[in-house]
This record gives structure tokens, C-alpha cells and sequence, in this order.
């Protein structure tokens, strides 16, 4: 496993590309990071592929293509701003970019052409890491907490760390016991839906819109109503579940907009406050990494509906907020190569650990 790894995430969100140069060792270190916004047309079909559509498999496999290329050309960036050569790296960890996810029917869609993605590079590639997990029972998802146990697990005191990217995500790490982990919930995908429906941006930066308005309460109620907040872990979910489609489903009409946009923002910070409270209990301390680490008003809220922890952000534990999940597919590539397992049964309801990923040679 000992190396340099490069780790590709592009989340539920669809900001873009993350990219991460990993050394290996005794842990993990961040060597450089990477980002690159998706160019608007490959991110609209990425989104329109989210739902049913003419001539879906052409499309699919043309945006995998695409996609391919995209990721390509973030690897040549990351190599040349880190002095580093194609040969210098073990094996590239890609994600791929989730368009379906539905393990109740047996699968999930990760769109990426690894082959392509290999042949472009000259770098050995590793994707389609949930496929295994799925096939053996499990929701495919999450798969980063394994990397959160090796990475920011401590021996004095029992930590969450919190993954919010489209879709918020919970890692379970306590000081005795097996580590667990789900999803909890929306993330940042209805916020920045909203916002871009609203005005036009893709993002609210650092939640300065939501900041401007008013929670509503019943509101807030209404959408934690969803029966998906209830169930028991192991548990994942997607934009088939989240989406603004089932928002305006509970709307009056009549909201303010920046106040919907508060109660979004809400509704992320309950999800995960609750979760925590009901699954977690022993959690003194919550890290917080992806892209909503950087939402000042999501923090705050998630700071006011758990008093008495520490919240804080995963740079503080050594690795960026928004390296967190680039990186953790870096270490599963490495654990593919090696012919070690990456999921926990426990997190993904898989029947057992089983080695995840498909690997392209060079």
C-alpha cells in the first residue's frame, strides 16, 4: 500500500471535481489538492441523468466518456502542480459520478469510463467501489468511513465525523466498539437547487443567503416528516429521495424565498443533529469535512442544536474539509491493490467485508 495514490470525488452536489494526491505510510498525508468545476453542459446532463429520459444509455455513456476526459485532465493538472509524473503513481481512485443510486433494486450508477480514464493517463485505475458491496447485500454506501476510522479515530474520546456534500453523511467513532456510520440525510443539494432556482448561483458560499432569512418552523417539521429520517441504519439515500421536486411538494406558495432557503439550511443541521443524538450518544466531539464544512450558517446551526460538543472542521485533524472524500478513495484504490477489504459490514449492511473496486491496468 505504501505510495503516491491519486483519490477523484465528484459528489451528490456536482460542484465539480476534487482531486488528491495521497501518501501512503505509516498515514495518510495530503500532498496536493485539486479542484475544477464541472463546464455547465456536462454538469446539466449529469443532472438531467439523475431522472428517467429518452435515450438514457447513449447519453450515459457519452457523459461517462466526457466525464473520463474531465478527469483526465485534472490528473495532468494535479501532477504538474505537484512535480510529480505519471509513473510516480500507484493507481488512481475514482468514484465516479453517482447518477442513479438504488440499492432496494440491486444497483447503483457510477458514471466514469475507466478504461478511458486509464488509457488517458497511463495510470492503473480503480472505480465501481460500491458494486461489491451492493452484490453482497449491502447499501453500497457510505464507504468513507473505514478511511475516517484509520484516519481521525482517537483513543480518548468518541467522535462523529460529519461528510456534507450533496447528501450529509455520519461516521461513528468511538473509543470502544465497531465503528458505525449512514447517511442522514440531505446535505447540500437542496440548498444549492434552491439557490440556483433563485438566483441563479450554484452555491450560497458561506450561507449568507440563508442567513438573511427566517427558519420556519412548520416547514421544518413538515420536510423531517419524510419517512426516510425514521428508519434504522444501515441506510443511504440520493437525489431519487432529496430533491426539489419533493420540497415543493410541502410549500405553500407563499414563503419568501431566502426564508426556504433558511429552513433548508435547517433542515440539514436537524437531520444531522438528530441523527447524532439518537445513533451517537457517546459523541463528544464532531468534525465536519466536504463542502458544507465551509457554510458558516449551517455550522452555526448545527453548533446551537448540539451544545455541549465541539464542532469543528476535519482541517484540524491534518486533512482539508474538501480532501476528505477525494482522499478516502486514494486509500481504497491502495486497499483494492492489495487485496484488502474497504467496506464495514456494520455501516452498509453488507453480508460480510469484501474488497471493493474494479482496477483497469495502465
Amino acid at each position: 500500500m505504501p505510495g503516491l495514490y491519486i483519490g477523484l470525488m465528484s459528489g451528490t452536489s456536482m460542484d465539480g471535481i476534487d482531486a488528491a494526491l495521497v501518501e501512503l505510510a505509516t498515514a495518510p498525508a495530503l500532498r496536493e489538492l485539486v479542484h475544477q468545476p464541472f463546464p455547465p453542459q456536462l454538469r446539466d446532463e449529469l443532472l438531467a441523468l439523475n431522472t428517467p429520459g429518452t435515450n438514457e444509455l447513449h447519453r450515459a455513456a457519452q457523459a461517462a466518456n466526457a466525464l473520463s476526459l474531465a478527469y483526465a485532465a485534472i490528473v495532468n493538472t494535479l501532477l504538474a502542480q505537484s512535480g510529480a509524473v505519471a509513473t510516480d503513481i500507484a493507481a488512481v481512485g475514482c468514484h465516479g459520478q453517482t447518477v442513479r443510486h438504488q440499492p432496494q433494486g440491486g444497483y447503483t450508477t457510477q458514471l466514469v469510463n475507466g478504461a478511458l480514464l486509464a488509457e488517458l493517463t497511463g495510470i492503473p485505475v480503480v472505480c465501481d467501489f460500491r458494486s461489491r458491496d451492493i452484490a453482497a447485500g449491502g447499501e453500497g454506501a457510505p464507504l468513507v468511513p473505514a478511511f475516517h476510522q484509520a484516519v481521525f479515530a482517537s483513543p480518548q474520546c468518541a467522535r462523529a465525523v460529519v461528510n456534507i456534500g450533496g447528501i450529509a453523511n455520519i461516521s461513528f467513532l468511538p473509543v470502544n466498539g465497531e465503528v458505525s456510520g449512514f447517511d442522514c440525510g440531505p446535505g447540500n443539494a437542496l440548498m444549492d437547487g434552491w439557490i440556483s432556482m433563485h438566483r441563479d448561483q450554484p452555491y450560497d458560499g458561506s450561507g449568507a443567503w440563508a442567513a438573511s432569512g427566517r427558519i420556519l418552523p412548520e416547514l421544518v417539521e413538515r420536510l423531517l416528516a419524510h419517512p426516510f429520517f425514521k428508519r434504522q441504519p444501515p441506510k443511504s439515500t440520493g437525489r431519487e429521495t432529496f430533491n426539489l421536486q419533493w420540497v415543493s411538494g410541502t410549500l405553500s406558495g407563499h414563503e419568501r424565498a431566502e426564508d426556504v432557503q433558511a429552513t433548508l439550511c435547517e433542515l440539514t443541521a436537524a437531520g444531522i443533529a438528530r441523527a447524532l443524538d439518537v445513533h451517537c450518544t457517546d459523541t463528544t466531539e464532531v468534525y465536519v469535512c466536504g463542502g458544507g464544512a465551509r457554510n458558516d450558517a449551517l455550522l452555526k446551526r448545527l453548533a446551537a442544536l448540539l451544545p455541549g460538543r465541539r464542532i469543528d472542521v476535519t482541517d484540524r485533524l491534518g486533512i482539508a474539509a474538501e480532501a476528505v472524500e477525494a482522499a478516502a478513495f486514494a486509500w481504497l484504490a491502495a486497499r483494492a491493490l492489495a487485496g484488502e477489504t474497504g467496506n464495514l459490514p456494520r455501516v452498509t449492511g453488507a453480508r460480510g467485508p469484501r474488497v471493493l473496486g474494479a482496477i483497469y491496468p495502465a
